[in-house]
């Protein structure tokens, strides 16, 4: 076991633990983001460096600090080690810059993506984005084509963090697609214009952490601050069958893999829940999704406390035909 201090919390996780792991098991306050790594996936992480911290101490044996930013989920902690995440200005600079560069070819198109409010990116840009970015040139630019019957890509928005292309790789039964082309030419493309079409290719919409790959059955449907996110599951001889059904109504809009605090995948499903399963009586609901009070997806589900006493006599008044007096003093 080692002992490791992040952000002045201390804890003692086994050995061979990353940092980013560590910070993880400490709560998401502490966590640092990531845009790539998957605890779910195997060899995530290293792509995007959003989730780098500075290391202020490398153990209580070689006290000295690592000279650059490191990125947490390559980084294994070692006995005394120090780290700052939230608490260093230079990590939360360089953290801008990253983020400022994942933004250069990402276009500013949230007021039309199904994935704006639950989008990792848009957060990060919420907390480290500049207002005006530097970048002169022209940005890449792609037609959004299908590469499946319920998935469509949209190339301009992809941050190229392999987690589609790793999922694809560990849990169906052939990978399809993959990057190709190189550095700036680089993309994620079907090989010879297949389509994706194997029983849990829908897992690569719940992965992806902007709008790249997004389901079509629900494409432009609305917005998810306006739906009502609810667990359900249903027998499935396929997954387990656990899901989040995202509601208006008695519709139901869509189906997701139910997801952790870190917007990881719990378990993934298959594609007959994902797309075929769209009525209520498909599923046993098990309660409302947990929703964190910071998440745009919270707007819409707070819970009523007590209303004040003018509002229960207006409505005794309506109830009764008859006419509201004006509200002058509320309180």
């Amino acid at each position: 076991m080692a002992k490791v201090t992040i952000d002045d919390i201390t804890i003692e996780v086994p050995d061979g633990t990353t940092i980013l792991e560590a910070a993880r098991m400490i709560g998401p306050h502490v966590a640092p983001p990531t845009m790539c790594y998957y605890s779910k996936l195997k060899g995530t992480g290293g792509y995007c460096r959003t989730c780098i911290v500075k290391v202020e101490q490398g153990s209580e044996k070689d006290p000295r600090p690592m000279p650059k930013p490191v990125a947490s989920c390559r980084t294994t902690v070692m006995d005394g080690m120090v780290v700052r995440n939230n608490t260093s200005p230079e990590i939360q600079e360089a953290r801008a810059g990253i983020t400022e560069l994942l933004l250069i070819n990402h276009p500013l198109d949230c007021p039309v993506c199904d994935q704006a409010g639950e989008c990792h990116l848009q957060d990060l840009a919420f907390d480290h984005g500049k207002v005006k970015t530097r970048y002169e040139f022209e940005r890449r630019t792609f037609t959004p084509q299908d590469i499946g019957d319920n998935v469509k890509l949209h190339m301009n928005r992809c941050i190229l963090c392999y987690r589609c292309v790793k999922t694809c790789d560990q849990i169906t039964d052939g990978r399809v697609h993959g990057v190709i082309n190189r550095g700036d030419h680089a993309e994620i493309s079907t090989y010879i214009s297949n389509a994706i079409d194997n029983d849990f290719s829908g897992n690569i919409i719940d992965v992806c952490p902007v709008g790249a790959l997004t389901d079509k059955t629900f494409r432009f449907k609305s917005r998810v601050w306006f739906t009502n996110p609810q667990e359900a599951h249903r027998d499935c001889d396929k997954c387990c069958g656990k899901v989040t059904l995202w509601t208006k109504g008695t519709d139901v809009l869509r189906v997701t893999a139910r997801k952790d605090a870190f917007g990881e995948v719990e378990a993934f499903i298959c594609n007959t829940c994902r797309f075929e399963k769209k009525q209520l009586s498909d599923w046993t609901i098990d309660g409302p999704r947990k929703v964190d009070h910071k998440s745009v997806i919270s707007a819409n589900h707070y819970q009523v406390k007590e209303a004040p006493k003018y509002l229960y006599d207006r409505v005794k008044l309506l109830n009764q035909g008859l006419d509201l007096p004006e509200v002058k003093d509320n309180k």
